[in-house]
């Protein structure tokens, strides 16, 4: 993680996150913290990530769920060249990521 990021603060907010229980705590708290453009956009950035995994074009993305190019491009390069952290999910969630990424 970038270093920058890591700060107590940081800290408090992930153990904020990890003491959620359930899918309505997790409304509960995010809804409180986040604006709804900033949930909307964070799930977006994962529906992207699970369709760059499955090979989808840029193209068809943009349509499917109304992402930018530059976000597309963001979540690609975190998928390649990131901290891993879509890649874990996946795993836990149980969605075939593709290892043959280049």
């Amino acid at each position: 993680m970038n270093s920058k990021l890591h700060t107590a603060e940081m800290d408090r907010l992930f153990d904020a996150v990890l003491s959620l229980k359930d899918r309505e705590d997790c409304y509960k708290f995010f809804s409180d913290i986040c604006t709804a453009k900033e949930l909307l956009a964070m799930a977006q950035r994962l529906e992207v990530a699970i369709l760059l995994e499955g090979k989808t074009t840029y193209l068809d993305i943009a349509e499917m769920t109304g992402a930018s190019t530059a976000t597309i491009s963001r979540v690609n390069r975190c998928l390649n060249y990131g901290e891993d952290g879509y890649l874990m999910i996946f795993d836990r969630l149980g969605i075939k990521a593709d290892s043959e990424k280049e």
